[in-house]
């Protein structure tokens, strides 16, 4: 029987998940669709749009996208700390973009309210959307709901858009995060639509390769930061040129006509996890087919079992095989 979302989603377990949505049948999300001859390479441009506006307005960090022609990717960071941060006229301005306010939240902002019936109703309310604007389901729900109405009214068609609700996966360590993060970055890569980073278009990769060599367009996605290099203290704990080197290494692999072009050392990041070549690739490229909704060491997959009444976990010997070392650079609150 499916676990319920709330089972899924755990942040004292860790802020950390993949995010997966398909479209239904699999049919053309955005590309070339060449059955129809239909192109709907814009319908991109409406995604990344929105991904840009709800990272803005929730607590939420994205670390990695990719949007493919019928399928998308993000890696989500949860940031309860960013929005205790927030008073009561914060929260109600942030949800007004995506929602209209009802009465009653309008009159309390305004003072207009007289009884402590009305003033303690407009509190709940204002609670219940700040827990909102910290909760994955409701960013998924407020991105994929977007795209579905208006890939319907262009089609002139209504039903579903997408195959189901969206899948997740916890990632409970940093071996975990940076495979999941890089098998997201090259999803172009494995498909075929590109056969180098820089090419790879609507990627989170190609943006932070972008941001680099000055080339970033104007509109682009908020991405938290890599900050081990920097004096932050919230963001990812890598170097981003070592992350591009070994995202750079593992895609040449993934590609039959590079294998001759792989550097022969290995790059740094592997060597700080711990992480021999062989283990790495297995991890990286078996990452879609191997696991399922937990990802981490044994021991933090046993913990999370347990915690949640599991009896089992898809993929749990794959875990046991690829992440032997029990360190864990990433603690769970370290947002």
């Amino acid at each position: 029987m499916p676990k319920a979302r709330y089972q899924q989603i755990s942040l004292s377990d860790t802020p950390y998940y993949h995010c997966i949505s398909r479209c239904v049948r699999r049919a053309f999300l955005c590309g070339q669709d060449t059955f129809s001859g239909k192109n709907y390479e814009h319908r991109k441009t409406w995604i990344s749009e929105r991904l840009s506006q709800l990272s803005k307005i929730f607590s939420i960090d994205i670390y990695a996208y990719a949007i493919m022609d019928n399928h998308l990717h993000t890696v989500l960071c949860v940031r309860p700390d960013k929005a205790e941060q927030w008073n009561e006229s914060h929260i109600v301005e942030r949800w007004s973009q995506l929602f209209k306010i009802p009465i009653l939240i309008e009159r309390y902002i305004y003072g207009q309210c007289h009884s402590d019936a009305e003033i303690l109703k407009a509190q709940e309310i204002i609670e219940t959307w700040k827990s909102r604007l910290m909760d994955i389901s409701w960013f998924m729900r407020c991105l994929n709901e977007y795209i579905a109405r208006k890939a319907n009214a262009e089609d002139s068609c209504t039903g579903r858009f997408w195959e189901g609700r969206f899948k997740t996966q916890a990632l409970l360590n940093e071996q975990a995060l940076l495979a999941c993060m890089i098998y997201v970055d090259l999803n172009p890569v494995r498909a075929g639509i590109s056969d180098s980073l820089h090419k790879s278009e609507h990627t989170s990769i190609k943006q932070r390769i972008d941001s680099l060599t000055q080339k970033q367009p104007e509109k682009t996605i908020p991405l938290a930061p890599f900050i081990a290099s920097s004096q932050k203290k919230s963001g990812i704990p890598f170097d981003l040129k070592d992350y591009i080197e070994l995202t750079d290494w593992t895609g040449r692999i993934a590609r039959n006509d590079k294998k001759g072009s792989i550097t022969p050392s290995t790059p740094k990041i592997l060597e700080q996890l711990k992480l021999d070549e062989q283990t790495w690739n297995d991890t990286v490229h078996g990452f879609s087919s191997q696991f399922y909704s937990v990802i981490g060491a044994e021991n933090q997959i046993e913990k999370f079992c347990k915690k949640h009444g599991n009896q089992w976990i898809k993929g749990i010997n794959y875990c046991r095989k690829l992440f032997k070392n029990k360190l864990c650079l990433i603690p769970v609150k370290n947002y």
